[in-house]
């Protein structure tokens, strides 16, 4: 479990950091855009109401509490998992990857109302036209860990 724990650590502080570093060091909470790289990496400022891609954005506040509430019941499921199913290593970093992400994001939307986004990447003609954060990174990366790496044999209770 110990790798659960620093895992999430790992994932809430780096995305927590970057977004203030980011939003206060950088003033993008001014800026609203600055290219770092363009078009490989640009940081545009997003407020996400909603969850990927803006989906059920500009909801009743309720969708803002029950997508906290969601937040925090998948991370006590993936805890429980960690602890009486996952095994392997890399399967637990997994399991922390997507904690720490979705406790990031929760926390955003706690304090701001709103999920911080700020990364937005283009490549060889295709513009992407979202934007989204490290939490983001840490869930998804996670998320493909544990379809990975996560043993066979073994579901999920």
């Amino acid at each position: 479990m110990r790798l659960v724990y620093l895992s999430a650590v790992f994932w809430f502080l780096i995305d927590q950091g970057s977004k203030y570093g980011v939003l206060y060091g950088l003033n993008l909470i001014e800026r609203i855009h600055i290219e770092v790289l363009p078009p490989f990496l640009v940081f545009h400022l997003g407020w996400n109401t909603g969850i990927n891609f803006g989906l059920m954005a500009g909801g009743p506040e309720v969708t803002r509490y029950g997508l906290i509430v969601l937040a925090l019941l998948i991370c006590g499921w993936l805890f429980y998992w960690a602890k009486t199913g996952l095994t392997r290593p890399v399967a637990l970093i997994s399991a922390g990857a997507v904690i720490g992400g979705a406790l990031g994001n929760a926390l955003d939307r706690v304090i701001h109302g709103a999920v911080i986004d700020f990364l937005n990447m283009s490549c060889c003609g295709f513009q992407n036209p979202y934007t989204f954060n490290i939490a983001d990174v840490g869930v998804v990366a996670g998320a493909v860990g544990l379809i990975v790496f996560a043993e066979s044999g073994k579901t999920a209770p």
